[in-house]
């Protein structure tokens, strides 16, 4: 729905998307995943939007990728029918959803355990369905995943052997710098699954930080990265993206100078969430050499004691995230722009959707 014209229409705190700016790092990234040979998955949980999801896979993803089924669901109300969860679906009422998901759409899980794989095994195979079912490995993230490439093939031959599974190969999500260790790991599962007898028809990485190294690590076949269609402050501290690239900013009003080195924006910890790259929790493109240093719920604390021009009570000013995927989450509407004009403006169709 499209309500105002011109961004200086707008009330602040709002959300605005670089449009030109979305097309052109959703087109790099594609170019370089068909240059490498690489399956482009997106994953919508930075933007969280339909019309980008179908957009991406327009521009040639092989489907999408949701951490939460909520998401999934609106992206399969939305028309997109491939879809991976690669997280470990626990519960009746989870995995009742997930089988009503499958029947509609092309669905993979991720898991990492024979608890996970069991329970999946009993929901689909009672329901009379077969669902893919990828392996979660730990790569340096120490956050789900089996920890080494024995514990993945013992769990992948279970996957195998067990009624209403499909063994779809291996995934991780590894920290920043860690190219060489998926690598590694993904070398040693190669290995041993051949020994065994076990084909591996997938291995999956993926994450924004080190996108542009994905093809390095020898093997993966597909990339997972979700940050990369906005980017913001972590993604530039990580060297993945130049301030030019990101194209989500809150636009704000300068609400108080309370002292000569601060300012006050009308954004805060609700609105930019309360997340920090090295050192500041977002840029005010307008005054480079200003860092917002503190967030209350509703003010943004904006530190001047380095910038040689400071802004005036009532100016405009736009901010770039720390982390941008929080405010997407946060936002209840975002506005398109081309320029100074507003294109349209939309509801974020998957936010809060964490269930």
């Amino acid at each position: 729905m499209r309500k105002e014209t011109r961004i200086d229409h707008l009330d602040t705190p709002a959300v605005l998307i670089d449009l030109e700016r979305v097309g052109h790092n959703l087109l790099r990234w594609q170019q370089h995943c068909d240059r490498h040979g690489l399956a482009n998955r997106s994953h919508i949980k930075t933007h969280k939007l339909v019309r980008f999801a179908r957009r991406q896979i327009e521009l040639g993803a092989v489907g999408i990728c949701c951490q939460k089924l909520g998401e999934a669901e609106v992206m399969a109300d939305g028309g997109i029918d491939d879809i991976f969860v690669p997280y470990n679906l626990v519960g009746r009422a989870k995995l009742a959803r997930a089988v009503a998901l499958a029947r509609r759409i092309r669905l993979a899980v991720g898991c990492d355990s024979a608890e996970v794989a069991k329970g999946l095994s009993a929901a689909f195979s009672a329901a009379g369905l077969e669902i893919e079912v990828r392996i979660e490995c730990d790569t340096g993230a120490r956050r789900c995943g089996v920890a080494d490439p024995e514990s993945a093939l013992a769990l992948a031959r279970l996957v195998d052997r067990l009624p209403g599974l499909r063994f779809g190969g291996l995934f991780t999500y590894p920290p920043p710098g860690a190219t060489a260790a998926v690598a590694t790991f993904f070398a040693r599962c190669r290995e041993l699954f051949s020994t065994a007898g076990l084909p591996l028809p997938l291995l999956s990485s993926g994450g924004t930080p080190d996108m542009w190294r994905a093809q390095e690590a020898v093997g993966v076949g597909e990339h997972r990265a979700g940050t990369y269609i906005y980017y913001d402050c972590m993604q530039i501290a990580a060297g993945a993206a130049r301030l030019e690239d990101c194209a989500l900013t809150v636009l704000t009003t300068v609400v108080s100078r309370p002292a000569p080195d601060r300012c006050i924006l009308d954004a805060g910890s609700k609105t930019l969430s309360a997340d920090r790259s090295p050192g500041h929790h977002g840029l005010v493109l307008e005054y480079p050499r200003a860092r917002i240093v503190r967030l209350s719920e509703e003010h943004a604390h904006v530190d001047l004691s380095d910038s040689p021009e400071r802004p005036r009570i009532g100016e405009r000013v736009r901010v770039v995230p720390a982390h941008v995927c929080l405010v997407s989450n946060l936002a209840d509407r975002v506005f398109g722009t081309v320029g100074d004009e507003v294109e349209w403006d939309s509801a974020v169709d998957a936010r809060g959707r964490v269930v």
